[in-house]
């Protein structure tokens, strides 16, 4: 491992919460210093000492107001961002409660969308890595989940 001064390694997760043929994409807000206004699937930050599974479940409930059960990893992406290398890692995960409502935290989010398969060109790049685990969610959800 090389070490280099001023720079920092970052743990990020995402949920693929799939429900009736969609998945759940959350459009960050205007304020957001970094990618405002870019539609993305909900997690966050991992906080230091806290596991994988606890931090999404508490980044879920902070910026929607859900909760969740959180199910397998199935995609891990990195990139780097100024002077941060993150590593971001995809889960299925479902709601608890079905009849739950999302209450979007507006410092976080502007709006939800729930998109289909077809939908995913429509709000993300072909460049956005984001994009790449979307597809595999629902390639994977359709193979195993069904």
């Amino acid at each position: 491992m090389i070490r280099q001064s001023g720079k920092k390694q970052i743990i990020t997760a995402c949920v693929f919460i799939y429900k009736k043929g969609k998945v759940l994409v959350a459009k960050r807000a205007k304020t957001k210093k970094f990618l405002p206004g870019k539609y993305e699937l909900p997690g966050g930050h991992i906080e230091f000492g806290e596991t994988i599974e606890d931090g999404l479940i508490r980044e879920i409930d902070e910026e929607f107001h859900i909760g969740i059960r959180i199910g397998d990893p199935y995609y891990i992406f990195t990139y780097v961002y100024k002077n941060e290398h993150v590593v971001e890692i995809e889960y299925f995960a479902e709601i608890k409660n079905k009849n739950q409502k999302i209450r979007i935290n507006q410092k976080d989010h502007s709006e939800y969308k729930w998109i289909t398969e077809q939908e995913i060109e429509k709000y993300f790049s072909d460049n956005d890595l984001e994009r790449r685990a979307l597809k595999r969610g629902f390639k994977i959800w359709k193979k195993f989940y069904k």
